[in-house]
């Protein structure tokens, strides 16, 4: 049976050490993540390229296809921070929720497509696991003008590892 650090081996996918800060230099007044019970709700993460928010909006300068990357990358990082959470992707028992905000332009009708890169990374790592409910929604802005942001819904065992 394969874990979910083979498939991420498998990817050629590397967890950062620790879940970056959301901009450097930006100190949060919200933690990463929240537990409560088997239930852990992990903050809104923003994307990135070349370790810098990836900012535009979809339907005037970022593409479809972009997105769907850019949510990909969010995915790994919201992978890493459910590491640093749990210790151990094992405790995750599924993927709860995903709700995706694409930051695009009232014309933009493929939300759905860019919250795709972080569905199927999910599925790719967890397996079943990582089969979710999911909301993709356009919206006029987010923080920092970045392209996309992703919060998830997760249930889990085991303790936390670290405390947010």
């Amino acid at each position: 049976m394969t874990t979910p650090y083979d498939r991420l081996k498998a990817l050629k996918i590397t967890l950062p050490d620790a879940p970056p800060p959301v901009v450097a230099g930006y100190v949060p007044v919200f933690a990463p993540f929240v537990r409560t019970g088997n239930h852990i709700y992990l903050s809104g993460r923003l994307a990135k390229r070349d370790g810098e928010i990836w900012v535009g909006k979809l339907g005037d300068g970022v593409t479809a296809a972009e997105g769907k990357q850019a949510a990909r990358g969010i995915a790994i990082e919201l992978i890493a921070t459910l590491h640093a959470a749990l210790g151990d992707l094992e405790h995750v028992q599924r993927l709860v929720r995903l709700l995706v905000f694409v930051n695009s332009t009232e014309r933009f009708t493929e939300p759905h497509v860019v919250a795709n890169g972080a569905s199927e990374l999910f599925v790719e790592v967890l397996g079943d696991r990582g089969v979710h409910a999911r909301s993709a929604v356009g919206v006029a802005q987010t923080p920092f003008g970045a392209c996309v942001e992703i919060e998830l819904i997760a249930e889990v065992t085991g303790s936390v590892a670290h405390h947010a």
